[in-house]
């Protein structure tokens, strides 16, 4: 080009072209070479300078745009009766955009003055964006799970929660079109009517209380898990407006952060960059940094908001849904890192050197603003050469930089040896109807893998600062297997000819030196989940016992806390230790560190079991219809009543019930974990392949009851009356007998 390109050009540019901004991008679209580069950079720093642009790193971007997730307020209707909107935060100079909501089916009702977090999307016409519906807030009628009671008058409902015996009474045109014994979820739409019940309006039709569409309403009534905030949190949390800089904050908006999450993250509490390191005394080292959403700004010591917060310990997160710890008005906004939008954070830079060891670091309270909210996949997908439209910019200043820094902290954890277990984490997908869509096994990526390094390292240096500075902090803790776990891992390795280190001082080396003797055997499974049995439950506490699972000496979560209180604690404790101001560790925090630190370990294991249960009753629900049907597994426990199974292809797990292992009887033996037929000497044990039939699946449950097809791809031998002297099928015989000799004599020392 013979001549640099006009202003307004430069300007649609931009707008025309988001993701390819930087002063290079510019460049090359207008053929601008040599010395006319100079004028160019002249040119955007005039604009940048009268408020045309606002600069990020090398990147220039419209401030007069509002970012892809906001929080709006429901306007009037227009003529057409399209629902408007306005953005509730606007850091453009000039008039706010118009917005026109376009709703789907299944969102609810809503009215002007509404407060709702939406998606938007820039468009041509009448209206700047339109905005899709993510969730209301601001509201907090009190909601109701149960079962829905035609009457005459319309009808009423019988709450499934044990501990609410009073039925609501709901309206002819507040029935939604329920049925009769249909599971509906309503709120309270009125005060008592004239029968002295309260009033009720169906927000949605759960059908079948047994179908998958309810299973997690009703796990969480049933674990306790609190559903509703009290009018008192909503309102703090309304109440809130955005942090700004102060004297105690660093302005870290010109730092290319990036939050990298699954595609259906509900939040954003976590960014990070690197670079090399210039420092010339650390050769091919690397800085890293990790940026945390800082809730200590808005859920203050004393407040309803941390009351209600301490109660639910952590959010549970279902297949269909999530159950915050915080209202949407931060977990989804204030507190969510947005690309493209202020946020406080407390930030942890690090420096590693070429062989991934942390050899400093140093914690800031400030403002940042995220570049780009990317996926595991898009991030993978980038590294791998094949960059997306958002992602190709960013490649040499952010994305290979990561990748460059987690492959020293790679070689770092490859020597410090943490447990390396190969479970694979099942996935149920639920349809927009509410229908279990698939089950599979999530894909671990190196991009998951990276993340977790960075997280695993902020987190050590938290745990470092704080003990430094003789602070009150909560410890993640997971402490060794105890002696018995180990011997049963022990003789259940000797059982499968691998062999356990014995009589030093056990390490997780050791364990992954047994792990690694499996791969890729028979007995890979049998040996995977029977050194998870013999974990212990990692928990909360105010003292330091160390994290044996991941080979640390001291460890502290830091990197979440829109979804744990453990973290919220942590930060308060960082605010402090480094007197950023007066909402840190309050005298009441410190005073009830060991009953917090138990009452949070138990929310978590509450929350654990509400997924647990509804993972299962939605994989009942999936294979309901497939009853008869055979399947490929293996087992993955033994008991008095029966013998567990795990299923190849969807991880689902169920029992197969003693009445169903054939035509004999079968002796259990705990200490060898094996049940032996006492006719054909068949021997049932950990870790054997089988095929089962599915007999019953319960959705109301969870449950599935198998019957015993084959074992290690024989057929069951059939049991002759007065015993069998052929040999037992799966584990050899002597070692069974040397086994179960071992523990005799253990047995005669004790009794000595």
């Amino acid at each position: 080009m013979s001549q640099l390109p006009s202003r307004d050009e430069i300007l649609q540019w931009i707008s025309d072209n988001p993701t390819q901004s930087s002063k290079r991008d510019i460049a090359r679209a207008f053929g601008i070479k040599g010395a006319a580069r100079i004028d160019l950079k002249r040119m955007l720093k005039e604009l940048e300078d009268e408020g045309h642009l606002a600069k990020r790193k090398k990147t220039y971007r419209d401030p007069e745009k509002l970012p892809p997730v906001a929080v709006l307020q429901v306007g009037p209707q227009t003529a057409d009766g399209d629902l408007t909107a306005r953005p509730m935060e606007w850091q453009g100079e000039g008039a706010e955009p118009a917005i026109v909501i376009v709703p789907r089916a299944s969102d609810p009702a809503l009215g002007e003055g509404d407060r709702i977090l939406a998606r938007l999307t820039e468009i041509k016409g009448d209206f700047a964006y339109e905005a899709r519906l993510i969730r209301r807030i601001g509201t907090n009628p009190r909601r109701v799970l149960g079962v829905f009671r035609a009457t005459p008058e319309g009808g009423r409902i019988l709450p499934i929660d044990k501990g609410d015996g009073k039925e609501w009474q709901v309206s002819k045109s507040d029935i939604g079109g329920a049925k009769e014994g249909e599971l509906v979820e309503a709120e309270q739409s009125g005060p008592k009517g004239r029968m002295g019940l309260p009033r009720a309006r169906v927000l949605a039709r759960l059908g079948d209380p047994s179908a998958p569409r309810a299973v997690s309403l009703i796990a969480i009534h049933q674990h306790g898990i609190p559903h509703d905030f009290p009018d008192e949190v909503i309102a703090e949390a309304d109440a809130m407006h955005p942090a700004t800089l102060d004297d105690a904050r660093e302005d870290l908006t010109d730092l290319p952060l990036i939050t990298i999450d699954p595609a259906d993250a509900r939040d954003h509490d976590d960014a990070c960059w690197a670079h090399p390191d210039d420092d010339p005394k650390n050769a091919d080292g690397h800085v890293i940094w990790v940026a945390i959403a800082d809730v200590a700004e808005y859920v203050r010591p004393g407040t309803a908001l941390d009351a209600e917060a301490r109660k639910r310990g952590n959010s549970s997160y279902f297949p269909d849904r999530v159950v915050p710890m915080l209202p949407d008005r931060l977990s989804g906004d204030l507190c969510s890192l947005h690309e493209g939008v202020p946020r406080a954070c407390i930030a942890v830079r690090m420096q590693i050197d070429a062989h991934g060891e942390k050899i400093a670091h140093r914690f800031v309270r400030g403002i940042m603003r995220s570049v780009a909210s990317l996926t595991y996949k898009r991030v993978q997908a980038a590294r791998d050469g094949n960059p997306d439209e958002q992602c190709a910019p960013l490649m040499d200043e952010v994305i290979h930089p990561l990748f460059n820094a987690y492959e020293a902290l790679t070689r770092a954890r490859n020597r410090r040896q943490p447990l390396d277990l190969d479970l694979p984490e099942r996935k149920v997908v639920i349809s927009e109807e509410g229908e279990v869509e698939s089950v599979n096994f999530s894909d671990r990526l190196d991009a998951h893998r990276m993340i977790e390094e960075f997280m695993v390292l902020a987190n050590v240096a938290t745990a470092q600062e704080l003990i430094s500075r003789r602070s009150p902090l909560l410890f993640r803790v997971h402490e060794e297997p105890p002696p018995e776990k180990l011997d049963t891992l022990r003789d259940t390795a000797e059982a499968a000819g691998l062999t356990l280190a014995k009589g030093q001082v056990l390490k997780t080396a050791h364990l992954n030196a047994l792990l690694a003797q499996a791969e890729g055997t028979e007995n890979d499974q049998l040996i995977n989940l029977a050194t998870l049995r013999s974990m212990t439950q990692a928990y909360y506490s105010p003292s330091n016992f160390g994290h044996f699972g991941l080979a640390l000496q001291a460890y502290a979560h830091f990197t979440s806390p829109i979804r744990r209180y453990s973290d919220l604690v942590v930060h308060r404790a960082l605010i402090t230790a480094h007197k950023w101001g007066e909402d840190g560790l309050s005298p009441d925090d410190i005073a009830r560190l060991e009953p917090t630190a138990a009452h949070i370990s138990e929310t978590e294991r509450r929350s654990m079991s509400a997924e647990r249960d509804t993972n299962d009753r939605y994989l009942a629900a999936f294979l309901s219809d497939r009853v008869g049907s055979t399947f490929s597994g293996r087992i993955s426990g033994i008991a008095r009543f029966g013998v567990f199974v795990t299923l190849d292809d969807t991880g689902a797990d169920g029992l197969v019930p003693m009445r169903a292992l054939g035509h004999e009887y079968f002796r259990l033996d705990r200490d060898a974990g094996t049940l032996t037929g006492s006719d054909s000497g068949t021997v049932i044990g950990l870790g054997q392949r089988v095929t089962v039939k599915l007999i019953e699946a319960a959705p109301v449950t969870g449950g599935l009851a198998f019957e015993l097809v084959s074992l290690e791809g024989d057929a069951l031998p059939r049991a002759r009356r007065g015993g069998s002297k052929s040999a037992p099928k799966g584990r050899k015989p002597a070692r069974t007998k040397r086994k179960s000799d071992k523990v005799k004599r253990k047995v005669s020392r004790t009794r000595k």
